[in-house]
Order: C-alpha cells, then sequence, then structure tokens
C-alpha cells in the first residue's frame, strides 16, 4: 500500500493541530496534571523547575501554526520514506 504523501502530511498536521489545542487547553485548566504527564514523556525530567509564563493568544497561535507546519514536514518525509522502503521489499 503506497501513501500519498500530501494526504499523510495533511493527516498529520490536522491530528497534530487538534493535539494542540488539546494540550494547551489542558495547561489552562490544570497545569499540575499537564506538567506531571510532560514529565513522565520527558524522562522524568522536572518540569515544574522551568519558569512559568502566561498563556497569551500570540504564543498559542505562534506555536500552533508553527506545530502544524512541523507535523505536515513529519508527515509529508514520513510517507516519502514508507514508499521508498516499502518498494524495497
Amino acid at each position: 500500500m503506497e501513501h500519498n504523501p500530501k494526504a499523510t502530511a495533511n493527516a498529520l498536521a490536522v491530528v497534530g493541530g487538534v493535539l494542540y489545542i488539546i494540550c494547551a487547553i489542558w495547561t489552562m485548566i490544570s497545569r499540575e496534571s499537564y506538567l506531571g504527564m510532560m514529565s513522565t514523556w520527558a524522562h522524568s525530567l522536572d518540569m515544574n523547575a522551568l519558569p512559568q509564563k502566561t498563556l497569551d493568544f500570540g504564543t498559542l497561535a505562534t506555536g500552533l501554526v508553527t506545530f502544524v507546519i512541523a507535523a505536515w514536514v513529519v508527515g509529508y518525509a514520513f510517507a516519502v520514506c514508507y514508499n521508498y522502503f516499502a518498494k524495497s521489499k
């Protein structure tokens, strides 16, 4: 099964954007539980040691846009690599 690179990239960008929004909302609702979960994903890094910053719309918008772009690039690269390796069976 071949992956369409643009379709794969678009799908990952949408899913990444939704996850970014969920994480942003989670941070606003319960920063402590969010940082606790992120600590487990970052090999027990103490996220509470980081300085606390108030979320603002500009920061959230910039983060969302750059995260979606990064996800799109990763999705495209994944599909191209997948197709390459799928053909070399």
